[in-house]
């Protein structure tokens, strides 16, 4: 594909509540909706029993299967003006059960920037304390794994194994190279 130039016109191919398809010459992309974007969250416990990471599993409809994933969720959807900070919190708790003492803001990243200009915010939480039982809210049915960091590879492996979607941010679980830095 030809790299449009800035005056290229940028055509909305569609437009729903949370995507929108747009061309910009021969160029086909999809962008969040009402600017929201989202914030991911490595969630770290140390505690007596080792380092662990605290990862979730939900069924993702366009993989048809189980998705394993580091807790996320959207910024901005229905809170216009909201922090990247508040909406980790809410979606840490919300989705895991957890609470963090500390929170890291490591930078914005982007999903799949050759079809998607979706971006993220990734974010440290440490000091976990266990307030809830987690799963999210209705209808989403998550499940909340605690995994050694020491096991994590073959965790994944397992998961895997078994036919679960691996998102592509829990590589950087294997990777080290964040982790060495918290």
């Amino acid at each position: 594909m030809t790299r449009p130039t800035p005056d290229t016109p940028i055509v909305t191919r569609w437009d729903g509540k949370f995507i929108t398809v747009r061309q910009q010459g021969t160029w086909e992309y999809v962008s969040r909706s009402r600017g929201i974007h989202a914030a991911v969250i490595l969630a770290i416990d140390d505690a007596a029993d080792g380092r662990h990471v605290i990862l979730v599993e939900q069924y993702r409809v366009p993989l048809k299967v189980n998705c394993l994933e580091l807790p996320a969720g959207l910024v901005g959807d229905d809170r216009a003006g909201e922090a990247a900070e508040v909406a980790a919190a809410r979606e840490l708790e919300e989705e895991t059960g957890y609470r963090a003492a500390h929170w890291r803001t490591v930078g914005e990243f982007y999903s799949s920037p050759g079809m998607v200009s979706e971006s993220f915010t990734l974010l440290v939480a440490t000091g976990l304390d266990k307030v809830g039982a987690g799963g999210g809210v209705a209808g989403e049915d998550i499940v909340v794994h605690r995994v050694p960091l020491d096991g994590i590879e073959q965790f994944i492996a397992a998961k895997r194994a078994e036919g679960c979607g691996i998102d592509v941010r829990v590589a950087m679980l294997l990777a080290g190279g964040l982790l060495a830095n918290i």
